[in-house]
Order: structure tokens, then sequence, then C-alpha cells
């Protein structure tokens, strides 16, 4: 254990040019330890096939990982959550995020959520929408038509019947009215960054603590379910706080001066409040 200990002090900091070589050296030397102890635990089980067939799952998944290398595909990134995958960010802040990928389908004037889908293959975008739109259609009274998305889904036009609006080339041939037409349309693709963004600060979707891809499933309808309840508080405050300036407008009216003052300073203290 203090071998083990020592080794797992020399992997802290290993992107650093100084520590690279200890830190191999270091990781080498624990994969030999972990393989001596699976063979030491292996040799006990003797000739014991209820232990053998009881532990066969974990000693080929601790195999797995001790046997893949940084090209390998299908690795495994969590012996907890076996399902995670690292998918591409693209950015320079953060190159990778580990779990499963999700999808979001929101109104397009509102923006209320009103389907959500988790994904436990990763995925080109284009092969998700099929879930998300099931998801959404199975909340909604109408069918859904015309799907507008960026160009991370290109490659489909049409799926389970709605037609998917990707930003193109602006044509010659369009008119004025038709390209401000298409620019409205498209513009309201952003609207969904900020949402996504909120879902992660706000409603804890940026960790998951529930076990397994049921656990990330859970999480992703709670998260949504929550932001859209948020929603309808910030309207029915809205709305209560109109009322009662509303009602204060109508007291001032009616109320003699001296008693006028009382109301100004409530509708005053009010509008400080919102």
């Amino acid at each position: 254990m203090k071998e083990i200990k020592g080794h797992r002090i020399s992997l802290r900091f290993f992107r650093h040019p100084k520590k690279r070589k200890k830190a191999k050296t270091a990781m080498k030397r624990l994969k030999t330890i972990a393989k001596t102890i699976l063979r030491d635990i292996d040799r006990k089980f003797g000739n014991n096939m209820e232990l053998h067939k009881k532990y066969a799952e974990k000693f080929y998944l601790y195999m797995r990982v001790l046997l893949q290398e940084k090209n390998s595909k299908n690795k495994i990134y969590s012996l907890h959550e076996t399902h995670a995958y690292a998918v591409n960010k693209g950015k320079d802040h953060k190159g990778y995020e580990y779990g499963t990928k999700a999808s979001v389908v929101t109104t397009k004037k509102s923006g209320i959520i009103i389907g959500v889908a988790s994904h436990i293959k990763n995925e080109h975008d284009s092969k998700t929408l099929e879930d998300a739109l099931t998801h959404a259609n199975s909340n909604r009274i109408k069918p859904i038509k015309e799907a507008i998305c960026d160009r991370g889904y290109r490659g489909v036009k049409e799926v389970l019947g709605v037609t998917i609006s990707i930003p193109a080339i602006p044509l010659k041939r369009d008119t004025k009215y038709q390209k401000e037409k298409k620019r409205k349309k498209f513009k309201r693709r952003a609207s969904i960054e900020p949402i996504i963004g909120h879902l992660k600060s706000d409603h804890r979707m940026a960790r998951n603590y529930l076990k397994g891809f049921i656990g990330d499933e859970i999480n992703l309808l709670l998260a949504a379910s929550a932001f859209n309840l948020k929603k309808w508080m910030n309207i029915f405050i809205l709305y209560f706080i109109v009322l009662k300036i509303a009602i204060i407008i109508y007291a001032l009216r009616e109320e003699k001066p001296k008693d006028r003052q009382k109301y100004l300073q409530l509708f005053l203290l009010i509008l400080k409040l919102w």
C-alpha cells in the first residue's frame, strides 16, 4: 500500500514537462501491481467455478482498463460509470467533456423545453434527432412540422416527417423579403445556447450524481422540469407585480392627498424590489 501511495503521488501534475517521465514510470508500475493482484485473486479462486462466474464481469472490466492504450476505441473512463464516453467540444478552455450526450428541444418563441433525450452512444448530432423529436412530440398535441437546427446537424433533411432546417449560403435568386425571413428564423438558433448554460450552471446538469444511464436520463428530465418551473414562476411574479402596481395606481386616484404619500412609498418600494 505504501508503494502504491508513492506512485499515486508521482502521478500528480503529470502534464508538467519535468514530471512526465516519473509519472510514466509510476503508471507502468501501478499497472504491473494491478495485474499481479488480479492473477493472485484468480489463483486463490482455484477450481471454484461459482466464484469465477460471480466475478467474471468485474475481472473483464479491470483487464480492459489495464490493457487499453491511448488510441484504443471504446475506452473506459470510469469504473463506476462504464457507459460514459468523451465528447469532443473543440474549445480551447475545454477540449473534452465526459459523460453522455443530451439533446434539448425548445419552442421557437417562448423558449420552453418540450423535449429532452439522453444518448447512450456517442453518435453524430444528426442521428440524435429521432429520440429528441419523439420525446418532444409525446408532450405536444400537434406534431412538430419543422425543426430549426445549427450546422452541426447537417446530413439529414427530414426525420419522422419533420423538416430539418439548417442555415445555408444565401441564394442569389432570393428576394430581400426571403433573406430577411431566413435571417429571423435562424436567429432563434442562438437562443438555445443560454438555455443549455442555465441547465448546467443553475439546475445541476453539469455533474450528475445519479447511478447509471437511467440516472443520466432522470437528471436531464429533472433539470428541464426545473427550468420550465422557474420560467413559469417568473411569469407569475411579473403578473403579480403588474396587478399590484395597477391596484396602487387606482388607489392613488381615489384616496385623499394625505394617504397618497403612503401608497406612493409602497409603489416605489415595489419598483425597487422588482
